[in-house]
């Protein structure tokens, strides 16, 4: 077995880590409980560096939490914790004098264990649910509300009288999200970590295929034709809702600076946008920005708004005015067909030509830098 140096013990006092270069892989070492130990420096799941992640005292072992998505790996046996079956690469470690020395090699080779991800696959392989025919008509509403307390939500009940209209004259296939009542996590921000570390599906999808934005990926981006998103206004913005969302929907618009890759093709959307008061048209502008960087097409005049004006602060008479409003009614009906005359411009694009003018990696002036903290 061959030794090469990694560092100084100096270098590396009790309780610290570093990542040495080890040929042309990277090696974690660690210095816990006064031992010296080293594995492989890329996370078995989306090659995170394992150097840089918090290590933790377990009942068998001291753990390194990868500072990515938090995969774990005992520092000294490689092993993942018990009822998991990956194993990372571990490198023999010996002291010469002032130096930490590892094997060339590892006595011990990276095992990663099948997972099972059937509950996700069809977001894996995107398999669209959309047709030449389709008419699949997904409304969001952002509304937050006590449902032990339930209100009237106007934004809500326009997107209802929207899909009612939508399956009465067009014949189509509606769905109702409320993400209220979904549950899901917040995005974690791991795209500030590296680029790969956000992935399709999401990463948070992936490692909990419960979370409530996993129905939302299935309906927005494999079965939706049209997506109608309503929101109230709160303090001049779309809701908290809208933007957590919105938050964790980064992982659709990277596959465009990752792989070149549209995921939103031939799909429509327009927006509900009610309030007391009056914001309408710089909301409906950040949600066109927003969902055109996705891929969405928009038909003219894709926005409903409904706004009593900045003095309207009894807002115990805003429901009794919303429900009297003829124009409310007229224009819900005729954003749809407007969605719907757009969609059947759209439905036969040749969408595999489509080219999104954004940014991909190559574009940065620091594509060609070498992070030496990475493995990728």
């Amino acid at each position: 077995m061959e030794f090469i140096k990694a560092c100084s013990v100096k270098e590396l006092p009790e309780g610290a880590q570093k990542i040495v270069e080890c040929g042309a892989q990277k090696v974690a070492l660690f210095h816990f409980n006064k031992e010296i130990t080293a594995i492989g420096n890329a996370c078995l799941h989306k090659a995170g560096p394992l150097g840089l992640g918090a290590v933790t005292k377990k009942d068998d072992g001291h753990y390194v939490a990868c500072p990515w998505h938090g995969w774990e790996y005992n520092i000294k046996t490689g092993a993942a914790p018990p009822g998991y079956e990956d194993k990372q690469a571990v490198y023999e470690v010996k002291i010469d004098g002032d130096d930490i020395l590892i094997s060339t090699l590892p006595v011990q080779k990276a095992h990663r264990a099948m997972h099972d991800m059937s509950a996700i696959e069809d977001l894996m392989k995107l398999k669209y649910e959309t047709t030449p025919t389709s008419k699949n008509i997904l409304g969001i509403s952002t509304t937050n509300m006590n449902d032990d307390l339930p209100r009237y939500s106007t934004s809500e009940a326009a997107l209802e009288t929207a899909l009612e209209y939508a399956a009465e004259k067009h014949g189509a296939a509606t769905k109702m999200l409320k993400l209220r009542e979904l549950g899901f996590r917040a995005c974690e921000g791991y795209y500030s970590q590296h680029m790969n570390a956000c992935t399709w599906p999401c990463s948070i999808t992936e490692m909990e295929p419960n979370d409530g934005m996993t129905q939302v990926y299935r309906d927005m981006i494999l079965w939706a034709d049209i997506i109608l998103v309503a929101t109230p206004i709160r303090w001049g913005n779309a809701s908290s809702l809208y933007f957590k969302m919105a938050e964790r929907l980064n992982c659709v618009q990277n596959q465009i600076t990752l792989k070149d890759k549209v995921l939103v093709k031939n799909k429509v959307a327009s927006f509900i946008i009610t309030g007391g008061q009056d914001n309408i048209q710089a909301v409906a502008g950040q949600m066109m920005v927003f969902f055109t960087d996705l891929g969405f097409t928009f038909p003219p005049f894709s926005f409903l708004g409904w706004s009593r004006g900045w003095t309207a602060e009894d807002m115990d008479k805003n429901v009794l005015q919303f429900k009297k409003s003829e124009y409310v009614k007229r224009t819900a009906k005729e954003l749809v067909d407007n969605c719907v005359d757009t969609l059947q411009s759209i439905k036969h694009m040749d969408a595999s030509k489509l080219k999104a003018p954004k940014p991909h990696k190559e574009d940065s002036l620091s594509f060609g830098m070498d992070n030496p903290d990475m493995n990728v």
